[in-house]
Order: C-alpha cells, then structure tokens, then sequence
C-alpha cells in the first residue's frame, strides 16, 4: 500500500479511526482522539459505509485514491495520440522534431509519449557483471559492522501521530557485526552495544564463530581465512601480518653512510 506523504493516518490509524465511531464515539470525538480533523473523520468513515464486505475485509476502501480525475474532455482524440506514436515509432525523433513533423505543440507531443511509455529510448542490455569468486569457502571473508538506533515505540509512519515526536530521547544504538563468505555467501551476525567492545566475537579466529561455521560444512584453509575489511584493534586485516614500519631506501642510494671516492 502506497501512503500520501503527507498524510495523517496511516492503515492501521483509519481503521481503528472507523471501529471508534462504529463502536459509539461521535465524528467530532474521534477526529479529536486522532489528531484529525472532522472532515477527514466523515471521509473515511462513510468511504466505510460505502464498502462492502470484501472491500472492508481486505481494508481496500481505506486505501488513498488516485488523484487523476474521471473525465479529461480536452485531452487528445486516441487516433491523433496514435499517429503521434506511430511517427515516433518510425522515425525514433525526439518531441520537438515530431512536433514539427504532426502539428502539434511540443508539451502535447512529450504528454502523449509519456503516457504511452515510448518517452524514452529503451536501455540497451547490460553485459553480466564480471564478478570474482574465490575458488574455496572459507578463503575469504567481508566483514561490516551496521548500527541500528533502538527506539521505544513507532513512529508517525505507522501510527500516524506527529504529536508526540521527542528528539531528546537517547535509547542507545546496537552495532551488527557480520561476516559473509565470499565463495558460498554464507552470513553470520552478531549484536553488540560498542563497534570496538565485542569486536572479537565476529573475528574469524572466535570459537564460536569458527563452531557456527563447522556446522555448516564451510572448511577454511590452514593459514585461516582473509578479511576484505581491516579490524580497527589490530590496525591489520585478520589473516595478514601487520605492515612492516620500515622505511624504504631511495633508488639509487646506497645502505652505507661511507662514500665512495671519484
């Protein structure tokens, strides 16, 4: 179900909107205990009554309705919309050149291409994407962490109430560590209240990572999987030995501090 945007009551909201004055509350009483005003009560409630039983079973009348209006007396004839299409099918022109070609003024052209969906040239097929795949499972492991802001109940979107909207609230946020393999696309997830406090649960090397893993029949190599994202504590990718800090000798140069006599 699509809902205007700017609409007060969602699905849920109309309903119980309805089952309020068909349980004995007055419009003017039930727009007041919705946040609604009295027209928008009387509207839905007697789309309600308009309904029947199938209609309100599957709370289809409560749906919003299309804006478009039921009659366009001065919208284009079909046969000039089709003669329009036709020299757009046949020529492959843009509005402004068939504008020219049939007569009619360029907003009408791109109205009637629009409406029969040709506005557009279509999109040439997309060659399959070239992705690389390690050959065994366990080889290679992306690893993410997501957040997730807590909340303590829903919001205007499902209820429909913009009221009581308090921003100050601080309920705290959880942290997804997950793990997916890269050859089978096996995933693993685990929740935690810091992205660098549990950080170990989700590491490769975790037991329990490693016995969830074994239950599943994914075998890793002997030198241990690879990660495709660096672990914050170790400053490293798991897997791979941390860079070396060394610094590199210039081209040309040579290790010792003596010189050599011209």
């Amino acid at each position: 179900m699509s809902v205007h945007r700017n609409a007060k009551l969602g699905l849920a909201g109309r309903f119980a909107l309805v089952s309020a004055v068909e349980g004995g509350a007055s419009l003017r009483s039930a727009a007041a205990a919705f946040n609604v005003s009295p027209a928008t009560a009387h509207r839905w409630w007697h789309r309600w009554l308009a309904a029947g039983e199938e209609a309100r079973s599957t709370l289809s009348c409560l749906f919003d309705r299309s804006s478009r209006p039921h009659r366009s007396p001065r919208q284009l004839a079909p046969e000039l919309a089709e003669a329009i299409c036709d020299c757009r099918r046949k020529t492959g022109w843009g509005p402004r050149l068939v504008a020219g070609a049939t007569g009619f003024a360029h907003s009408t052209i791109s109205k009637v291409l629009k409406r029969a969906g040709i506005s557009r040239p279509p999109r040439p097929q997309r060659e399959p994407a070239n992705s690389d795949e390690w050959p065994c499972p366990g080889d290679l492991l992306h690893m993410d962490t997501s957040e997730y802001v807590r909340f303590q109940k829903p919001g205007h979107r499902v209820t429909g109430d913009r009221s009581s909207q308090h921003r100050q609230h601080r309920d705290g946020i959880d942290f997804a560590h997950a793990i997916v393999d890269d050859h089978s696309r096996l995933a693993y997830a685990v929740c935690a209240t810091s992205e660098r406090g549990r950080r170990r649960e989700s590491n490769p090397r975790n037991v329990a990572f490693g016995a969830w893993r074994d239950s599943h029949a994914v075998i890793c190599s002997p030198e241990g999987p690879l990660s495709s994202s660096p672990d914050p504590q170790r400053g490293a990718f798991p897997g791979f030995s941390k860079p070396s800090t060394r610094k590199r000798r210039r081209a040309g140069t040579s290790s010792s501090s003596s010189r050599v006599p011209i």
